[in-house]
C-alpha cells in the first residue's frame, strides 16, 4: 500500500505540471485573477463579462486538482508515518514523505504569487521547477519505502558516481533552459501577459545544446558499464532513460518544426516528467540503504508453540 501512495504521489506532482500547461496553452491563466479566492469575494468561478466562462472553469480545476495532490501527499506521511511509529529510526522515510504535502503548500503559495505578479515568464519558471524537484522527491520516496535505512552504498565506482552527479545537473540546466524557451514563447497563458524579451531561437539553440551534453553523458556513463560491468538492474533503467531522453528532443524539434502548437505543448511537459522520472530511479538504482524493513513484522514473526 505504501507503495501504491508513492506510485500516486509521482503521477500527482508529474500530472498538476501537465495540468498546469493545458492552462497556459488555452490562455486561461488569469481565468481567476485572485488568489486564494477565484474573484473578490468569491472562491468559485462567476460569470464575469471579462473572462470566459471556460478559462475561468479551467483555470478553477487546475487549483481544484491541488487539493486531490494534497490528498495523496497526506496518504504519503501517514503511511510513512505508520511504519515510524514501530520503527522510530526511520526519519528519513518520514522527512521524505513530508516534503510532498510541504511541496504542495509551497507550490499553492508560488501559484499564488504567479497569478497576483500577472503571470510574469519567471514565475511561470519556479513554478515548474518546484513541479520537477518534487517528482524527484517522489521518485526518492518512492524508493524508501523499498529499502532499508542505512547510510548508501554505491554500487558503481566513483568516477561513475561523478558522471550520474553531471547527468543530474545536466538535466536540470536542460529543465531550467526549457523554461526560458517557454518564457519567450507564444503561450504565456494569458494574451496580455509580458514575454521574455530574449531571441527564441537563440533560447531553443541553447535548450537543445543543453540537452546534447545530457545525452553525451549518458553515453560516456554507458559506454564505461560495457567495458566495467554493470547489473541488469541499471542496464534496464539506464535503458529507459534513453528512450525518454530521446522520444523528448523528437518531440521538442517537432514542435519547434511546427510553430510550437498547443497540444504539443503539453506533451513536452509530460515527457519533461518522465525525463525526471527516469533519470531519479537511475540515481536510486546506483546506489542501495540495506534490506527493506516493513511495519508489517509483527504479522511475520513465527508463532511460539505453547509447551505440552
Amino acid at each position: 500500500m505504501q507503495r501504491a501512495f508513492a506510485i500516486a504521489a509521482i503521477v500527482a506532482q508529474g500530472g498538476i505540471g501537465v495540468t498546469g500547461s493545458i492552462v497556459r496553452v488555452t490562455g486561461s491563466g488569469l481565468g481567476c485573477p485572485t488568489w486564494p479566492q477565484c474573484f473578490s469575494g468569491s472562491m468559485f468561478p462567476v460569470e464575469h463579462p471579462e473572462y470566459e466562462t471556460l478559462t475561468q472553469w479551467i483555470e478553477f480545476g487546475n487549483r481544484l486538482l491541488t487539493g486531490v495532490v494534497g490528498i495523496v501527499a497526506a496518504l504519503c506521511v501517514l503511511a510513512a508515518w505508520r511504519i515510524q511509529i514501530e520503527y522510530p529510526n526511520r526519519k528519513r522515510l518520514v522527512k521524505l514523505a513530508w516534503t510532498m504535502p510541504g511541496g504542495v503548500l509551497a507550490q499553492a503559495l508560488i501559484g499564488g504569487v504567479t497569478v497576483l505578479t500577472g503571470l510574469l515568464w519567471w514565475t511561470v519558471a519556479v513554478h515548474f521547477l518546484a513541479s520537477a524537484v518534487l517528482v524527484w522527491l517522489a521518485v526518492l520516496l518512492l524508493h524508501a519505502f523499498n529499502e532499508g535505512d542505512e547510510p548508501p552504498r554505491w554500487k558503481v565506482g566513483q568516477a561513475d558516481r561523478n558522471l550520474l552527479t553531471m547527468l543530474v545537473v545536466a538535466m536540470g540546466a536542460l529543465l531550467a533552459a526549457g523554461t526560458t524557451v517557454t518564457g519567450a514563447g507564444p503561450h504565456g497563458g494569458d494574451p496580455d501577459t509580458p514575454r521574455l524579451d530574449a531571441p527564441i531561437e537563440t533560447l531553443t539553440f541553447v535548450h537543445g545544446a543543453l540537452l546534447a551534453v545530457y545525452l553525451i553523458v549518458l553515453a560516456v556513463l554507458g559506454l564505461r558499464w560495457i567495458r566495467l560491468g554493470a547489473s541488469a538492474a541499471l542496464w534496464r533503467r539506464y535503458t529507459v532513460v534513453w528512450a525518454v531522453a530521446l522520444a523528448q528532443g523528437a518531440l521538442g524539434s517537432v514542435q519547434t518544426a511546427l510553430g510550437v502548437p498547443e497540444s504539443l505543448v503539453s506533451f513536452h511537459v509530460l515527457g519533461s516528467a518522465l525525463v525526471i522520472i527516469a533519470t531519479a530511479s537511475l540515481w536510486c538504482a546506483a546506489r542501495e540503504r540495506g534490506p527493506v524493513i516493513s511495519h508489517t513484522r509483527r504479522e511475520n514473526k513465527p508463532e511460539v508453540v505453547a509447551a505440552e
